[in-house]
């Protein structure tokens, strides 16, 4: 087995970037789709159209369904084909990125990716999430190769709700936290490789920035300030956390979460928000020292992101084992954690992070 490092082919990034959209992607070809959620559209599009100005460009932008489906796929494919289209973009959240991502691999084309929410760190990963049309789970499609460009306009990600930024940070949290544990137990990435020190590089950064400029970076983004706290988390959960995850691997935090989707309570909760309450449990299952919890939980705390198991809608303590059931089945990351984890044991786990975030928040 080889080390590997796959990145997207460029990352751009700054306040305003899209007003460079047509010199940034313009070597790709000339006739793009453009498939939206509706949010993205209206952030996006103005700023694209004006960059294309006075070229011979093709522009054609699609609301998408919602949903990643495979309907919607085989839908924006017979655009790529009816159009002649030579460059496929992505402009929204995961759902429409992952929409864009599979329909230009099963086409042959470029894709580019322009994330308006950083609330996770899909846009420069490898892969998508598939569902069926009646929206239930269908496959995780992994590609060839990360996309092409992914252009992140720092502006249109400040003037997103809150919300998204902090979840992005929360699924950014545990990023390096996850590699180290592969590491530990020499786990393969998501990539199915071994893990480079470029890669551990780029978690242990993720996690330095996000404690040194996440509060700041909140409060920046709640004031609608673009400030380089901002600009460095921006970076962090989109950048920094994708293509870190992407080669280092996953671990428990991520299976915490994949755990809690068997319990209607847990639907309404961001994605980040229950990877970062997962993490505290992977270091409580670490045994890591105070200091290490302390820190944590003092980030987790300012910009809050959820440090009990009601703070992620779980009140009934049976639902716990259930979520921690789902979480162990065979194939999940947790098992790249060192001697395995069962799920008595992860129950154990949640119950204690619990009890130490409800400890740290009544100090």
């Amino acid at each position: 087995m080889y080390k590997a490092m796959r990145a997207p082919s460029m990352y751009a990034q700054s306040p305003d970037c899209l007003n460079d959209f047509y010199d940034i992607c313009k070597g790709y070809g000339k006739r793009f789709l453009f498939i939206c959620s509706h949010s993205g559209l209206a952030a996006a599009e103005p700023k694209i159209t004006k960059s294309c100005d006075g070229t011979d460009s093709y522009l054609r932008f699609e609301q998408f369904g919602g949903i990643s489906s495979e309907g919607e796929i085989t839908k924006m494919g017979q655009i790529v084909v009816d159009d002649d289209i030579d460059v496929v973009c992505g402009i929204g959240g995961g759902s429409a990125i992952d929409t864009a991502k599979a329909t230009a691999f099963y086409q042959g084309k470029p894709v580019v990716i322009i994330p308006t929410v950083a609330a996770t760190d899909a846009p420069c990963t490898g892969l998508s999430v598939i569902y069926h049309d009646d929206g239930s789970f269908a496959e995780y499609l992994f590609y060839p190769k990360n996309p092409d460009v992914v252009i992140v306009d720092s502006t249109i990600i400040m003037d997103a709700p809150v919300k998204f930024l902090v979840a992005g940070m929360g699924d950014a949290l545990g990023t390096y936290y996850e590699a180290r544990a592969c590491q530990r137990t020499k786990s393969l990435s998501l990539e199915n490789t071994e893990v480079t020190l470029s890669a551990m590089a780029l978690c242990t950064l993720c996690r330095d920035t996000l404690i040194k400029d996440g509060f700041r970076a909140k409060v920046a983004a709640e004031k609608g300030v673009m400030v380089p706290a901002l600009e460095s988390c921006i970076e962090a959960n989109i950048y920094l956390s994708g293509v870190g995850a992407d080669n280092a691997g996953l671990c428990v935090a991520h299976s915490v979460y994949n755990g809690t989707t068997a319990l209607e309570e847990c639907e309404s909760i961001p994605h980040g928000n229950i990877v970062a309450f997962g993490t505290l449990v992977q270091l409580v299952l670490e045994d890591a020292p105070d200091e290490e919890l302390a820190e944590v939980m003092e980030f987790m705390d300012a910009v809050d992101l959820p440090l009990t198991l009601e703070a992620i809608n779980i009140t009934d303590p049976s639902h716990v084992a259930i979520a921690a059931q789902m979480a162990c089945v065979p194939g999940e990351s947790i098992h790249n954690f060192a001697g395995d984890v069962t799920p008595e044991q992860l129950t154990a786990a949640m119950f204690q992070a619990d009890a130490l975030g409800h400890a740290f928040l009544e100090d």
